[in-house]
């Protein structure tokens, strides 16, 4: 018996969780459970060939039904703890029934029905109560399933948003090419690639990933956008050189007004001026890929604290030295932590493999080729967002 609740409540993970249903929804499933195992009673006295009084049937019926409901609401709503207290009530179950008929049967002067009177009753109730599971099961899936698509209709509607927050980037300079894009997962992600012209010329691009999942992780995703760009209005007034840490600097003091605690924010961000040079600084975030044209690789990673978790000062920044033809590739975990059947990670050694096979073809074209070779090592489960950089001839 049960075993047989678990089950239900295995499948039942297609819909919400049932510790996340409320309970004007719950008791649906809780009378069809209740009625479905209730037929534990009837199918009793039928193997009995009906001479079971019918009341004792009906109450062993309802304890069969009772005792499913109750492992509803543990595992539903109570701590695991309760699991314990749900065992060791199975070991008496069947003695305070044998009890409960013994006192019915003494009380009340209950006799056995004819055979022919008893099978009748068991056969009508076990069809009556199967009857009855099914139409609550039905009103639970109904109530589920518009619910279902309500929180469709929203994720689809967030999508929507978040694609319009974050379309693919391409920008030229003289000097530099920029790409950009993230291709979120079924759910809501908080990736976030971006790029913009300052008025001098200069450009500012930058990878950020929010922390989580969810419309809080794409809410505060969207804040991060404005925050930056907001911090970057002034930026070409200043030296190229203390860009990045004052963007970040400002990032930190902002976020942790606006997001709830546990969230935060890894960024890698650059400044690619238009005289050709270039500084970059990152923030708890996946190392930079630094590709030469001459086919050599190196990681490029500063060890300073992810955005909006501590009230910390003084991030820093590096200037790069980039040659004609010279890559910087960034991914998110949601690219180099895809895992294979044997929980191996893509890893940024396959991004280098990749870069290394195409690596002088267009970036639209690299970008896609990076993406399909993680969806082709292992199912994606996070957004997947890249930010390429080519310094020009």
């Amino acid at each position: 018996m049960a075993a047989f609740a678990k089950v239900l409540l295995q499948r039942s993970k297609k819909w919400p969780p049932l510790g996340d249903v409320p309970w004007r929804r719950l008791w649906f499933f809780a009378v069809a459970v209740f009625f479905i195992f209730s037929v534990i009673g009837f199918f009793d006295d039928l193997m009995n060939m009906g001479s079971t009084p019918p009341a004792i049937a009906l109450m062993v019926a309802f304890l069969c039904g009772l005792d499913a409901v109750l492992w509803i609401v543990a595992v539903a709503r109570l701590p695991v703890i309760a699991m314990a207290g749900m065992v060791a009530l199975q070991f008496v179950t069947t003695p305070v029934i044998n009890g409960i008929a013994r006192w019915m049967q003494a009380t009340f002067g209950l006799t056995s029905p004819s055979a022919g009177f008893g099978v009748r009753f068991a056969a009508a109730s076990i069809l009556i109560v199967v009857i009855a599971s099914y139409v609550f099961f039905v009103m639970f899936i109904r109530v589920q399933g518009i619910e279902t698509g309500r929180i469709r209709t929203q994720l689809e509607l967030a999508h929507g948003i978040q694609k319009t927050l974050v379309p693919p980037i391409t920008l030229r300079t003289e000097f530099f090419e920029v790409y950009g894009i993230s291709q979120p997962s079924e759910q809501v992600g908080g990736d976030l690639v971006d790029a913009l012209v300052l008025p001098n010329g200069d450009v500012v691009a930058y990878l950020a990933d929010i922390a989580g999942h969810g419309l809080p992780a794409g809410i505060l995703m969207g804040m991060l956008k404005t925050a930056a760009r907001t911090a970057l209005l002034d930026a070409a007034t200043g030296h190229p050189s203390t860009t990045l840490p004052l963007l970040l600097d400002k990032l930190n003091r902002v976020l942790p007004d606006v997001k709830e605690p546990q969230m935060y924010a890894t960024i890698t961000a650059f400044r690619l001026n238009r005289d050709g040079s270039a500084w970059y600084a990152t923030a708890a975030s996946p190392p930079v890929l630094h590709w030469s044209a001459q086919g050599d690789a190196r990681l490029m990673q500063e060890e300073q604290y992810p955005l909006g978790l501590l009230p910390v000062e003084g991030f820093t920044g590096e200037a790069i030295e980039l040659k004609p033809g010279d890559l910087l590739v960034v991914a998110t975990d949601g690219v180099l932590e895809v895992c294979d059947k044997q929980e191996e990670e893509f890893g940024i050694e396959r991004v280098e493999r990749a870069i290394a096979a195409d690596g002088r073809g267009p970036l639209e074209e690299l970008a896609g080729v990076i993406l399909r070779s993680a969806r082709a090592f292992g199912k994606q489960v996070d957004d997947q967002t890249l930010l390429v950089i080519r310094r020009l001839g």
